[in-house]
């Protein structure tokens, strides 16, 4: 039986509440359900599939990845988004920050068997977000304000069991 799998960083459960209002402002007001199906993360390794029997692979892999790097922080600051007719995201955009490229650049050190360009982001409105839907939102997204930070203290692999579940986490330490 195959899964699905990512690797990604998760905010603290009180940002991950807040970004959840814009979540459900866009399901209610934008017809985009399908983004309350998950909870707010920035993705460091995309989806990818797998034979459940090869998940102890996976795990090794993931403890292999290098995170000897302080914990730091993430300023998230307004929104952003991709504007692509076919699947259009709106997006909390974080501040560039050289502690998360190279976390990234850690991951993909281990997991380098899909082309991913990473432009960090959490996403708020996605999938069944039409484009017409999407330009009203953004209409109204983009000068909105809002601006938090978290710290980044460990990254999680997660594995789709009808919803995205944490299987392991490393944490991030300067040795």
């Amino acid at each position: 039986m195959k899964k699905m799998y990512f690797i990604a960083v998760y905010p603290p459960q009180e940002v991950i509440d807040e970004i959840k209002i814009f979540k459900k402002d866009l399901a209610e007001n934008y017809d985009n359900s399908k983004a309350l199906k998950n909870d707010a993360h920035i993705t460091l390794f995309p989806p990818f599939s797998r034979e459940l029997e090869l998940e102890e692979d996976i795990h090794e892999a993931f403890q292999k990845i290098n995170t000897n790097i302080s914990p730091f922080e993430v300023v998230l600051n307004g929104f952003g988004s991709f504007v692509n007719p076919k699947n259009p995201v709106l997006f909390v955009r974080p501040e560039n920050n050289e502690n998360l490229q190279e976390l990234y650049s850690k991951v993909t050190e281990k997991f380098n068997f899909i082309k991913y360009s990473f432009h960090p982001h959490i996403t708020v409105g996605y999938r069944n977000l039409t484009h017409e839907n999407f330009l009203k939102a953004w209409e109204a997204y983009q000068h909105k304000n809002y601006k938090t930070k978290f710290i980044v203290d460990k990254i999680l692999l997660l594995r789709h069991d009808e919803n995205w579940v944490p299987i392991a986490e490393k944490k991030l330490e300067k040795l």
